[in-house]
């Protein structure tokens, strides 16, 4: 107990003084919510890997899709990988440095503002970001306090309050510079704790070779009794797999808290080499959760199992799996999944805060804010939704939504549904319009709202909230260009895409000239 206690308050000292030497950094809005716009690869990789991966993926989904799909659950964290982290900065990164730089927008809601020339769309988009993210948010808490209660045995709001009030101080002091270095030791905690952690469960069961033959002797009555299918290349449920992958891969091109990081992104080579680290830290801790969550029915013996589902909830599966291990193990596991919750944590308030600040309240509800106002409010806004989340996470948890992954489907699923295809389209096509921007997220939300407050209305295949995201998404993708091939055409979309015509000089060996 004294060596976990000394290692968090290690833990928490090191997050609390980054936030004191970074706040002459967050001394004006660009540099409290983009860093000045002058962030490094290493920096802006991890602050979006960090983002990426929470509590919500180590404790709800790694447990519910592991035990669901067994060791092909793996699949969802390589879909992370290679479409939610390579192909994003290869798709969007570049492109979205450019234009946002150009338009002089430092949040998603003030770019689509911006883009299609709607003052109405920036004020409905910092919405559906303020009504969206606040589950996500309260989400975080659940699993991190299945871990706290295991470890330290104490009760749930104490460590809600614990981790609000760290992750408050430093975003507060430093803004987005302090969250990105803490984000960069909070990665590498992850990174060296994922791999330290796999290796120690697996070896309970004979190591990597022993638990897949003990996973092969597993079958559910739910996946036709088949024994083998939980260790076989796709799962039990192949189609309910690549939902998955879609939501949680392809959901984060259109996630505010994760496409502003390409905001603050320094130069090309930054582009190039944040790519790589970005996928690698993915292939790492996403594909390393997943993996370690589709060993969870090996550990069934420890949980009571009703129906198929664990008595704990699908929740209780990997903090089952983990009680078994040294001290040591289990307090490198309790920061890891601190250092993933809080570094999602503080992202996902500092996007909420500046959301609201910079595109709803700032030039409708005060038209003229002085940049110390603008900070102040921000801050402010911060301890709001930082409070908001931890309330709601209390009392999440003797509500009838007992996963974390239904928290996290619905918010990904309506903000993504809303957002992706509008930017996506947004950055590519100049015939993209407002109208098609505002029926994207009508439908996107709406759809979502509906599925929340009407599910059993829905085909059975749509009644998770994750398979009707990505419907939301998918269906983003054909209703834009079709909606802007009959209404009226952006008068500025020249201007707008002239950022990407201004001439460069390169060395002769990028390019070979004429």
């Amino acid at each position: 107990m004294v060596l976990k206690v000394v290692l968090l308050l290690v833990f928490f000292a090191v997050m609390v003084a980054v936030g004191v030497v970074c706040r002459k950094q967050a001394a004006d809005v660009n540099g409290f919510v983009l860093g000045g716009r002058n962030v490094g690869p290493w920096l802006t990789a991890f602050a979006y890997g960090t983002s990426y991966f929470s509590a919500v993926i180590f404790v709800g989904y790694a447990g519910q899709f592991g035990w669901r799909f067994g060791i092909a659950s793996t699949w969802i964290g390589l879909g992370n990988a290679f479409i939610g982290s390579l192909l994003a900065w290869v798709v969007l990164g570049r492109r979205t440095r450019l234009q946002t730089q150009h338009l002089g927008s430092a949040t998603m809601p003030e770019y689509f503002g911006k883009r299609y020339n709607s003052p109405a769309l920036k004020i409905f988009a910092s919405v559906i970001v303020f009504v969206f993210l606040i589950p996500y948010t309260a989400s975080l808490y659940n699993g991190l306090s299945r871990l706290f209660e295991m470890a330290f045995h104490i009760p749930y709001v104490w460590c809600i309050v614990a981790m609000s009030v760290l992750t408050g101080i430093y975003v507060i002091a430093g803004g987005y510079m302090a969250t990105a270095v803490n984000d960069f030791i909070q990665g590498i905690i992850m990174l060296f704790g994922i791999i330290a952690i796999i290796a120690a469960v697996l070896g309970q069961h004979g190591g990597f070779i022993g638990s897949l033959t003990e996973l092969a002797k597993v079958s559910d009555a739910d996946a036709g009794n088949v024994p083998g299918v939980f260790n076989s290349f796709f799962g039990p449920k192949p189609l309910d797999l690549l939902f998955v992958v879609i939501l949680t891969s392809l959901g984060t091109w259109g996630l505010p808290q994760m496409v502003q990081k390409f905001y603050a992104i320094k130069s090309e080579s930054a582009i190039n080499k944040g790519t790589v680290i970005s996928t690698f830290f993915a292939v790492v801790v996403a594909g390393g959760c997943y993996f370690l969550g589709g060993f969870g029915r090996l550990f069934s013996d420890k949980m009571e199992v009703a129906s198929g589902v664990p008595a704990g909830g699908y929740d209780a599966i990997v903090p089952t799996m983990l009680s078994g291990l040294s001290d040591i193990l289990i307090a490198v596991v309790v920061i890891l999944v601190l250092s993933a919750s809080m570094s999602t944590l503080s992202s996902l308030v500092l996007t909420s805060s500046a959301t609201l600040t910079l595109d709803f309240i700032k030039g409708n509800i005060v038209k003229n804010m002085k940049q110390k106002s603008q900070l102040a409010i921000m801050r402010v806004l911060i301890v709001f939704f930082i409070a908001v989340s931890a309330v709601i996470a209390i009392i999440q948890a003797n509500s009838s939504v007992t996963f974390i992954a239904q928290l996290m489907g619905i918010s990904w699923g309506a903000l993504a549904g809303a957002f992706l295809a509008p930017f996506l389209y947004g950055l590519y096509f100049k015939g993209a319009t407002k109208a098609a921007c505002t029926v994207n997220f009508v439908f996107g939300a709406g759809i979502m709202i509906l599925n929340m407050l009407f599910k059993s209305a829905f085909p059975p295949i749509l009644q998770s909230p994750i398979n009707c995201g990505v419907i939301a998404m998918v269906a983003g993708l054909v209703i834009v260009p079709v909606v802007s091939a009959f209404t009226k055409k952006p008068e500025n979309a020249d201007e707008m895409f002239a950022c990407y015509e201004v001439p460069v000089t390169v060395p002769v060996k990028e390019a070979l000239g004429e």
